[in-house]
């Protein structure tokens, strides 16, 4: 029963104790506060790796939250249930400016300038100097490891956070390649670039390639430039799907998939050659969403008009001379004439007419030498401790952003993935220590596994009863997502967000066709009525057919109830807005299946009133979750999908993995990529179509990593492309038209750093 939520003992022992103080007095000798905490967040990662399984009486959970004094979240000792939703909240809290940038006073810029002025030599870099850097493919949303070279989320807002407030940055350049992000965490990017311009500095914007996605986001800065030779396409968005019964056909596979939810969509994936109806009505009103806010902000970026924006686009401008003659550029100019512009403002020095020989010659050797500029990693390593108005380090009370990742599973292979076992013991031991005060769930995945989802979802319930959980919605955070995302005291999401899809896909694959294709035989001994329900060598009796349905009808209301109590919401409420249907993170508000709109920051701050602290007192905000590297897959095309298909099995795969494999097989063999063996046509028709095959691989093996037969999955698929941006697809999703026939590729990126030069600041990689 949903109310009947267990607290957890904290952990104890003597030996335990001691243990913690001797390390602590030795480092504390050294550096006070450092060594605190530092300890801090030693014994959080220790308990989150080493937690194991306790289990409290009703009274020993209420004796730990009462002796807590934040048994109901607000810090009165109270066991009443603590209010959720929207209402549990202050009307201007969920809808003022989420980052109101603070200019620093006289006594907080000596503090600053006397932290920095002691920075470790690594962390130093020059007065007025450029935070440089590059956005572009994937950024993940949480933090990467020291020796992963990729950009994260964290990473980048933190930066321009501290830029706004440091001394020593005179200003922001930002190349912006195409992106493999969602709509979600453009928004929150381009907030922070906002935050960062209300310091009154500059934020310079450089693009070579750029379509829908990359070009909003560079209008949120104060200049945007580019090459005369730049790809710059603007032509509008396309929404699609991807269907692969017509593959599964020429296999051999029969699926049979149930999907519960009319908008369900997943299973029409494998089902269906076309779109549904259900699916068409969705997908437009998601890209309805997106092509508002791409008007809106580019609009008043620009100072246009609407209209203007709209013309513009049916236009189908391709000359960047008519970009920056209509206004819609600061200028064409080349890397290096960025590089000689920015020169002259860290330096301070311009021609001037009627100057002496002598102060020609050191204004041309000051500008010869590289340009002041600073990386995103070297700069990353700025302690957010020297910026007091940042409100994020320095106080006693902490809370914690536990960020997860990727599809919900059982167990972790390779890639980014969320699993019970590596969510519940962090979950666990937030419970337990003493000094986090509030949890941000931060949830960006599509979702996946259905017990996974539920088992974390009753963790994530049960630390809510012992201090608040806010759920932050990433880029997508649907099905299983939305599923972790209900347990928090109160969810916040992004405009363009995607999310809700309440539904249930579960099902089988018939091989027998497959089977008798290549000669292939399977029988089987079985005893019980229902014991080869999940045979893959024939297909459903009716009695099992009937069993099934009854299964993913009990999985589905199982979701939908719980999503109903999680949002004190009607089960008729809820099932009017569940149906497996999703929504921007705008409609999800007006449905009620989010609280507010906005990023972490918001989310924080809702934390932070939940577990009553007072607005003037400071916290720490500490990051949890950081991303596996995990090896690139590599997936190919064999000449007769039987043979692969037999060759899968014969290996030890499973049905559905060897499926898979065949899939990309029988697409290559569709198109010709069997023909002429070694020809040059064959070679050419292989060239061509290797994208799509990949594609069509990549969609059955993301269905098998989760549809495991007969298990039910809470999963989002064929609308998971909305999540990825212009240019990074070009089979689905919400993405610039200009992305169909173009690269995800920098499109001829500079070699090394942006706006780097030889010998210039942060070219050593370890800085």
């Amino acid at each position: 029963m949903l109310g009947s939520i267990q607290a957890r003992a904290p952990l104890s022992g003597a030996g335990q104790r001691q243990s913690t103080q001797g390390w602590g007095a030795a480092a504390a000798a050294r550096h006070p506060r450092a060594a605190r905490r530092a300890a801090r967040t030693a014994r959080l990662l220790c308990r989150a790796e080493q937690e194991t399984t306790t289990v409290t009486t009703t009274a020993e959970a209420e004796a730990v939250a009462t002796s807590n004094g934040n048994g109901n979240g607000n810090g009165n000792g109270s066991l009443e249930k603590p209010s959720r939703g929207a209402g549990a909240f202050p009307a201007e809290l969920l809808t003022a400016e989420e980052l109101a940038y603070v200019a620093p006073d006289d006594s907080t810029k000596w503090w600053t300038g006397f932290k920095l002025g002691f920075a470790l030599p690594w962390r130093r870099f020059k007065q007025n100097s450029v935070l440089a850097f590059k956005l572009e493919g994937e950024i993940s949303d949480q933090e990467r490891t020291f020796f992963d070279s990729g950009t994260s989320l964290p990473a980048l807002c933190q930066a321009l956070r501290k830029a706004a407030l440091d001394p020593r940055i005179q200003g922001v350049a930002i190349e912006i390649a195409p992106l493999a992000i969602g709509w979600g965490k453009v928004q929150e990017i381009k907030r922070h670039i906002d935050y960062f311009r209300a310091s009154g500095k500059y934020c310079v914007a450089f693009m070579k390639q750029a379509g829908e996605k990359e070009y909003y986001l560079a209008t949120a800065c104060s200049e945007m430039y580019a090459p005369p030779s730049a790809y710059l396409s603007l032509r509008g968005f396309v929404t699609g799907g991807t269907f692969l019964r017509g593959v599964l056909d020429k296999v051999g596979v029969e699926p049979q998939v149930k999907r519960i939810g009319v908008y369900k969509s997943a299973g029409d994936q494998l089902l269906r050659r076309t779109m549904a109806s259900e699916q068409r009505e969705q997908l437009g009103a998601i890209q309805a969403d997106v092509v508002e806010e791409f008007l809106r902000q580019v609009s008043t970026a620009l100072g246009k008009s609407r209209q203007e924006v709209v013309d513009f686009v049916e236009a189908g401008v391709y000359d960047t001379a008519a970009f920056k003659a209509g206004g819609w550029l600061t200028d064409l100019w080349y890397e290096d004439q960025l590089i000689n512009e920015l020169k002259m403002r860290t330096t301070g020095l311009r021609l001037v007419e009627g100057e002496s020989e002598k102060d020609k010659e050191k204004r041309e050797k000051e500008l010869a030498k590289p340009l002041r500029r600073v990386g995103l990693r070297k700069y990353s390593s700025v302690s957010p401790a020297a910026f007091p108005t940042l409100g994020v380090a320095g106080g006693k009370k902490r809370i914690v952003v536990l960020r997860t990742s990727g599809a919900i599973v059982g167990k972790a292979s390779s890639g980014s993935a969320i699993t019970p076992d590596g969510v519940i013991p962090k979950l666990r031991a937030l419970a337990k220590d003493k000094s986090v005060a509030a949890v941000v769930l931060r949830v960006d995945s599509p979702g996946g596994d259905a017990l996974s989802a539920d088992l974390m979802w009753r963790e994530i319930r049960q630390l809510d009863a012992v201090k608040p959980v806010i759920a932050s919605m990433a880029d997508v955070a649907a099905s299983g997502g939305y599923y972790m995302g209900m347990a928090a005291r109160a969810i916040v999401a992004e405009p363009l967000t995607i999310t809700g899809s309440i539904g249930v896909v579960t099902g089988k694959f018939n091989l027998s066709e497959l089977y008798a294709k290549i000669g292939y035989n399977k029988e089987l001994i079985s005893w019980g009525r229902f014991a080869e329900l999940l045979a893959d060598n024939r297909s459903f009796s009716r009695e099992e057919a009937e069993l099934f349905d009854a299964s993913a009808q009990h999985a589905y209301e199982s979701f939908r109830n719980k999503a109903a109590a999680s949002r004190d919401m009607a089960v008729d409420d809820m099932q009017a807005v569940a149906q497996g249907r999703v929504w921007s993170g705008n409609a999800a508000l007006k449905v009620k299946l989010v609280d507010a709109l906005g990023g972490v920051n918001r989310a924080i701050a809702l934390a932070r009133h939940a577990a009553g602290i007072p607005a003037d007192e400071r916290v720490t905000v500490v990051e949890l979750g950081k991303v596996r590297p995990s090896p690139t897959a590599l997936i190919g095309g064999g000449a007769m999908a039987g043979a692969v298909m037999l060759t899968s099995l014969l290996r030890g795969q499973s049905p559905a993995d060897a499926l898979a494999t065949a899939a990309g097989a029988s697409a290559a063999l569709g198109m010709g990529m069997g023909a002429s063996a070694g020809g040059v046509d064959a070679a050419a028709a292989a060239a061509a179509a290797a994208p799509v095959v990949g594609a069509v691989a990549r969609e059955a093996a993301a269905l098998a990593a989760v549809l495991q037969p007969g298990r039910a999955a809470y999963l989002l698929t064929d609308v998971d492309a909305l999540s990825v941006a212009a240019g990074s697809s070009s089979l689905g999703g919400v993405m610039g038209a200009s992305s169909l026939g173009g690269s995800s590729g920098g499109g001829g990126g500079s070699i090394g750093e942006f706006l780097e030069e030889a010998g210039s600041e942060g070219a050593l990689p370890w800085w």
